[in-house]
């Protein structure tokens, strides 16, 4: 990837003075009328109703725009021979497979470049995040789930859900572009053999499965599948991002608030500092780097409401630092807590699972009544047959975690340990040992380190570090400060019971809602 590019998925781009900028409206130098942090879910979901509202909006992302193929002539690198596009400043790739047959043959050295997967380390704990316009939709495997009515209630009480599960979970998933897989085509197709056998085994042992829609366009890939369209989820892409078929936020929501007129997005702009001004507004301190991260600039931007969108330990980091170092000393001492990992354990059994496999999950293993599990039919697209059969795992974990911010480094530390994750191991492994005891088969303990079965040190699902009703208001609305706003996964504290990015979407509509009706002024 180069950086600096125009877009030309959906974008109308505007590149000048060696930033990127892309957008529509008129870019102004300092000031913004709102500033949002981030384009992942939340961000996304403000800018556009923002935009829509009127409202001149830039938004900041420390990636970069992922839409210009490189040498190969491909946008993103392949699983199985990833470059330096595959992670952000990393000299190894660092995917959730550490070794295949107990060999260490998954990672490979790369060059050190803004790529598009994160893996954030902490002490005990470990988290993948997404880096580029779209975010974490740029990197997911797409499972758009709707939660169970009753834990989204106990999670989040202070919330109408009937006003959530008739109006903003239908909204979100409408403008996600979620569809389902053809009933036909799940059935017949090679490419999800090793999901029909894993709902097999599953059945066999008393557990039900379910089809779950998903963002990635099932019409395309069934072209894949034909020979009629490019290949991507049947190229076993999924981690280091798809070229093709997979309705990322670039393609839904940020493409929707370019079209407005009144949102801009800057990449490769990273939000350093944010304090707040006598007259109200909020000042933010901008290191603007190139894809190699060499420092090019750093600058302060303006503006009068400030959304944060960076995700649960981006957001957080922000408003942590800004509380202990004293830019925004009315924070809340809620700020930092609440946080958990959506109890995601990975693990996984011998099977003959297909040397086809679609680097896109549609089924998942529901024993959430009985054992609080909720388990992800993973694919391990590796070409050639593995095995093996893949899970990633979410579970009711009642731990949750704190941040809290280091001045030495000026960063964050996570206080988490890994002892807390006993309640989803106990869980997980319940489940498994009896889908193992009916089918006869084992679990693998060579994937994820020579003698490991279960993979309980890093989550895809980090959630919390500022929880609603108690950082924020009922809305977001940053406690202490007005016209601050949390719009991401650090409003729900630590577990939603399903893939949560909808839930993120969904949240963020209701709240964006109530915002753009009654606290901005246009």
């Amino acid at each position: 990837m180069r950086g600096f590019q125009v877009s030309r998925r959906g974008f109308l781009g505007m590149a000048a003075l060696g930033m990127t900028t892309i957008g529509t409206a008129k870019a102004e130098a300092d000031h913004s009328e709102a500033v949002v942090i981030g384009t992942g879910y939340g961000a996304a979901v403000a800018a556009l109703r923002l935009g829509e509202k009127g409202i001149r909006t830039t938004m900041l992302e420390m990636g970069q725009l992922w839409d210009q193929p490189a040498r190969d002539g491909k946008v993103f690198c392949s699983m199985l021979n990833p470059d330096r596009r595959a992670m952000w400043f990393k000299d190894c790739t660092e995917a959730p497979l550490e070794t295949l047959f107990g060999l260490p043959v998954v990672n490979r050295p790369i060059q050190r470049y803004a790529g598009v997967l994160d893996k954030v380390h902490f002490q005990e704990m470990s988290v993948y995040l997404g880096r580029g316009v779209g975010g974490g939709s740029l990197v997911n495997g797409g499972m758009a789930v709707t939660p169970r009515r009753e834990y989204f209630e106990e999670v989040l009480p202070e919330v109408d859900a009937d006003e959530m599960y008739g109006r903003f979970f239908p909204l979100a998933t409408k403008t996600l572009r979620v569809n389902t897989i053809r009933s036909a085509f799940l059935e017949s197709t090679s490419w999800y053999q090793y999901a029909r056998t894993a709902r097999r085994h599953a059945a066999n042992a008393g557990y039900d499965t379910q089809v779950i829609p998903n963002v990635y366009d099932f019409a395309h890939m069934e072209g894949e599948a034909r020979g009629t369209k490019p290949k991507s989820a049947l190229a076993g892409e999924v981690i280091y991002g798809n070229n093709h078929g997979k309705m990322s936020l670039d393609k839904t929501y940020l493409a929707d608030a370019l079209k407005t007129g009144n949102v801009t997005i800057r990449t490769l702009h990273h939000v350093k500092r944010i304090r707040q001004q006598p007259d109200g507004t909020y000042l933010l301190t901008v290191e603007q780097r190139d894809p190699f991260g060499k420092l090019l600039r750093t600058k302060e931007i303006g503006c009068r409401h400030l959304f944060l969108g960076a995700g649960s330990l981006g957001t957080t980091e922000l408003l942590l630092r800004a509380r202990d170092t004293g830019d925004l000393p009315g924070l809340s001492e809620e700020i930092g807590s609440g946080w958990g990992p959506n109890g995601n354990v990975m693990t996984a059994r011998t099977m003959l699972g297909g040397f086809q496999q679609s680097g896109m999950p549609v089924l998942a293993i529901d024993a959430w009544r009985d054992r609080k599990v909720f388990a992800e039919i993973a694919p391990v697209p590796a070409g050639v047959e593995t095995l093996a059969s893949l899970y990633l795992a979410i579970t009711k974990n009642p731990e949750r975690g704190t941040f809290h911010y280091d001045r030495a480094t000026d960063g964050i530390t996570l206080d988490w340990r890994r002892e807390q994750m006993k309640p989803s191991i106990r869980a997980v492994k319940d489940v498994f040992d009896e889908i193992n005891r009916t089918n006869l088969t084992t679990y693998r303990a060579d994937l994820f380190g020579i003698g490991k079965v279960f993979s309980d040190d890093f989550t895809y699902h980090p959630l919390g570090g500022c929880p609603l009703g108690r950082a924020t208001d009922a809305f977001g609305r940053v406690k202490g400060h007005k016209n601050l706003y949390v719009t991401d996964g650090s409003l729900i504290p630590g577990s939603i019971g399903a893939n949560p990015f909808v839930t993120i979407t969904a949240l963020a509509e209701r709240n964006l809602s109530r915002i753009t009706a009654t606290d901005l002024n246009h």
